[in-house]
């Protein structure tokens, strides 16, 4: 079967990062979390004080050379040689990745890093505007949604088991802001392509989540090129 391009879009918590790991894994294709790499940049406008001067990160001197790996059920991120798998999942990131995600400059570069990456065929990527942007010919494009409520409790969650202390409240508003800023920013706003797949994941298992998605890849994947 031909190996082909798979968009996973979706807000924050809607289970698509989980989801696309599997997905990869069980068609034995390259995973890429984008959302990993506007963290990574994030964490460098904080640890470099430029939160207040993020065009500054375009600078040559300061391009964020990202680079990602799937090693041990995790995506390991590396930022100009530094491995910040850990350092970018804090609310401190959380509260910002969206602002600085917004800034031009930076999404124009981070997406020509992520059409490098995925440059060849057998690809799961995933973030907000992968359908819609990064790839709009994706073979396949999944938009994933779910209630508030169900997205806040599972991110409370993984920063539980990261070991970063939240409160459940407070990563719900995060949510809200963030969704606001995404879908309402100017350059590559979050939004559901027009020919995307739309699954509701809150009340779906994530073993059903992977299933749907490989088997409406595998089918794809039987069509003769155009």
């Amino acid at each position: 079967m031909k190996k082909i391009i798979i968009a996973i879009d979706g807000p924050a918590g809607s289970g698509k990062s989980t989801t696309a790991k599997l997905v990869a894994q069980q068609l034995g294709f390259l995973y890429i979390d984008t959302g990993a790499m506007y963290r990574a940049v994030t964490y460098m406008a904080i640890q470099n004080n430029l939160l207040d001067d993020t065009y500054s990160l375009t600078d040559d001197d300061k391009k964020a050379k990202i680079t990602l790996s799937y090693e041990n059920d995790c995506t390991k991120v590396s930022l100009n040689n530094e491995d910040v798998t850990e350092a970018i999942r804090n609310p401190e990131i959380n509260a910002n990745v969206s602002f600085v995600s917004a800034i031009g400059p930076i999404r124009e570069e981070m997406i020509r890093q992520q059409r490098e990456m995925g440059s060849r065929n057998g690809v799961v990527m995933e973030g907000r505007d992968i359908g819609t942007v990064v790839f709009p010919d994706a073979d396949l494009k999944v938009f994933m949604v779910a209630a508030l409520q169900t997205r806040a409790q599972r991110r409370f969650e993984e920063l539980t088991l990261h070991g970063k202390k939240a409160a459940l409240l407070d990563v719900m508003e995060n949510l809200e802001t963030r969704d606001s800023i995404d879908s309402s920013r100017e350059v590559n706003p979050l939004m559901k392509a027009a020919d995307a797949i739309e699954i509701d994941t809150t009340h779906v298992t994530i073993d059903n989540q992977v299933s749907l998605i490989v088997n409406l890849a595998k089918k794809k994947m039987e069509l003769p090129d155009a």
